[in-house]
């Protein structure tokens, strides 16, 4: 008998036969353990617990516990729904069903738009499938078989193109259940069994297009959520209910602040006064802080010849989400980043090792084209804002720049008022340039730099890009909602493409290390997920009115007019309702704007000079005097409350 030896996560090694599966392993470490296990990771790599050990190997067992577990589980709960669907629809074509962050989805071309009662026929008979309690069975197969057999047997196009499209495969995996009935292309790794599924819920459909292209197949999408715990479910519907009441795009409308309405342009929102008051004070503060860390605002064109783009690379990796333009016979493009004009600007002088680092950074706005079927409010559009920075620096900088940078998203995120977030490294991909030594730098710098700061982190193992390792940061917002918003990305593609150098000590040309990073990322993105997180109802320094005055009778007009000037000399964003309505509904109205103080004034106001005061909590406070109030308001903004 062979033995072969695996390393646990707590590093101690067990010996097992070699072939045994990762169940086998399991058992032999505890039958507990192998009945809690969905999946396992072998040498960092997602596999089923039927998968043979054939070598040394470390392994790591996936349960409900653990952070692949969500996926897995809904990777599989999509499995199950195609299953459903297809039996009680023959005539439907499976198309794609991946897990997402908010569960999984399949989409289907039917005859017909699934009605609500088809859903709910869809949910009970994937809870029918789950209680037969069927083993999920791998089958590898020759890539010409799996074509025929969605040629010939399924006769599933859309199948076939994703096949065709495979480069350089010789094999592919299917994985079935419930004795062969139901099988799908797949890569898998799927939980062992459809019972551990514990609660499941079919959420809603809508339509969707084949590849996302508007041009192409009309499909219908199926969502849905699973968990391996009915408590989580139920959390999590509840969870739903609420972020219905804050979707942005309701609210934005509703307290007149943008519109993402597709009629002028599918992913062109309108932002009006009150929006872009809103994103003004967003961006000030990002102007002030940059200001105080030593970063230098610039401005880049928004559109560039086509030379700047080919330099880049856009062009042989990006063109499809890229806008031509057409100037006269010349070809240039609206540009989808700003890191191009960036490299241009540094590049603009000669730079001494003792001028570094260089931080350069820009509110600048770009244009993608986003496939329409992906589009949705403010959080995926076609032109929007990023706050991009790039840092030049000294390889021995970098980890003191990362330090830097750290500290201020963790002072921008505590400002803007979010409670948690987490930080997550990923690491070298399989393709990838740069040497080993500068990934190996770069990504000890990101790691001691977190540690310095003493903050926890996880590992994304090979998921950085192929230009150089990157801290992501997702925020928790006030519903238990996960964003990912920072990036801290470093850059070994640019600085060769635009033979990016500076002067070392020694008189030479060397490379420095750049530092790409985000902390709002994109600016409108941001601005939808404060209005959730609120539920529109923004604190005093954000709110574009902060207060309104409202007069009594049209007698009042005039001091409710000097109020607003009163307050508005004091930098406090006033307005007047002098609308002809009656004074209740003004409150109203003013309620359902949520703008945080409403002042009434009437004759006794006038005649001792002060205001009367209604915070949110319909307190209402007479005989304030006008100067109590603004040094009031005047301390929560600078504290930022």
């Amino acid at each position: 008998m062979v033995e072969v030896k695996v390393k646990l996560p707590d590093n101690s090694e067990i010996a097992i036969e070699k072939g045994k599966t990762i169940l086998d392993l399991a058992n032999k470490i505890s039958p507990n353990l192998a009945k809690a296990s969905l999946a396992a990771k072998i040498d960092d790599k997602l596999v089923d617990l039927t998968y043979p050990i054939e070598q040394d190997c470390k392994i790591e067992l996936i349960t409900a516990r653990s952070d692949e577990a969500f996926h897995i589980l809904n990777h599989s709960a999509a499995h199950v729904l195609a299953s459903a669907v297809v039996e009680l629809f023959p005539e439907a074509k499976p198309t794609i069903g991946p897990s997402v962050d908010e569960g999984f989805y399949y989409d289907f071309e039917v005859k017909k738009p699934f009605s609500q009662e088809d859903l709910e026929k869809i949910e009970k008979k994937m809870i029918e499938i789950i209680e037969e309690d069927t083993p999920f069975i791998r089958e590898e197969v020759p890539i010409q078989e799996a074509i025929k057999y969605y040629e010939k047997v399924e006769k599933n196009k859309f199948k076939v193109e994703i096949l065709k499209e495979m480069p350089d495969v010789d094999t592919v995996s299917f994985y079935s259940h419930r004795n062969g009935k139901f099988k799908d292309l797949c890569r898998g790794p799927h939980i062992p069994s459809t019972k551990k599924i514990k609660a499941v819920k079919v959420l809603n459909a809508s339509s969707a297009f084949w590849r996302g292209d508007a041009k192409r197949e009309s499909l219908q999408r199926v969502y849905g959520i699973a968990f391996t715990d009915a408590k989580k479910l139920k959390k999590h519907l509840k969870m739903l209910e609420e972020a219905k009441k804050r979707d942005h795009r309701i609210l934005g409308p509703q307290l007149d602040l943008f519109d993402t309405a597709d009629e002028w342009g599918p992913g062109m929102p309108l932002i009006y006064p009150k929006g872009t008051i809103l994103l003004e004070v967003i961006k000030e503060f990002w102007k002030k802080e940059h200001k105080k860390a030593g970063y230098k605002v610039v401005q880049t064109p928004h559109l560039f010849k086509e030379i700047v783009w080919k330099t880049s690379g856009h062009l042989d990796y990006y063109l499809e989400n890229m806008y031509p333009v057409d100037a006269r016979g010349e070809r240039w493009y609206v540009k989808p980043m700003n890191c191009p004009g960036h490299m241009m600007i540094y590049n603009r002088k000669t730079y001494s090792y003792r001028e570094l680092p260089e931080r350069i950074a820009e509110m600048g706005t770009v244009y993608r084209y986003e496939l329409s079927g992906v589009l949705h409010g403010l959080f995926r559009i076609r032109g929007f804002t990023q706050d991009d920075s790039h840092i030049f620096m000294l390889p021995e900088q970098l980890e003191d720049e990362i330090v830097k940078i750290i500290e201020m998203v963790n002072h921008f995120y505590s400002v803007f008022g979010f409670k948690e977030w987490e930080f997550f490294i990923s690491t070298r991909p399989e393709k990838s340039i740069g040497t080993d030594e500068g990934w190996e730098h770069a990504t000890k710098s990101l790691m001691n730099a977190i540690e310095r700061v003493g903050i926890k982190y996880k590992i994304k193992q090979g998921d950085g890009a192929f230009y150089g390792p990157k801290i992501d940061v997702d925020v928790k917002d006030a519903i238990g909602r996960r964003w990912q918003l920072a990036t801290i990305q470093v850059d070994f593609n640019l600085p060769e493409r635009f033979d990016i150098n500076y002067i070392g000590e020694d008189g030479q040309k060397h490379r420095p290390f750049i530092i790409h990073r985000v902390i709002y990322g994109a600016l409108e993105r941001f601005l939808a997920i404060l209005v959730e997180h609120y539920a529109g109802k923004l604190p005093i320094w954000l709110s574009p009115v902060q207060a309104i005055v409202i007069p009594i009778t049209d007698e009042h007009i005039n001091y409710a007019k000097k109020v607003v000037e009163i307050l508005d000399k004091e930098g406090i964003r006033a307005e007047a309702d002098l609308s002809g309505e009656r004074m209740e509904y003004k409150i109203r109205q003013a309620n359902l704007q949520k703008i945080p103080y409403i002042i009434n004034v009437g004759g006794k106001e006038i005649e001792n000079n002060t205001i009367a005061v209604r915070d949110r909590t319909n307190k209402v406070r007479f005989g304030v005097k006008i100067e109590e109030f603004v040094k009031e308001v005047k301390e929560k903004i600078t504290n930022y409350e």
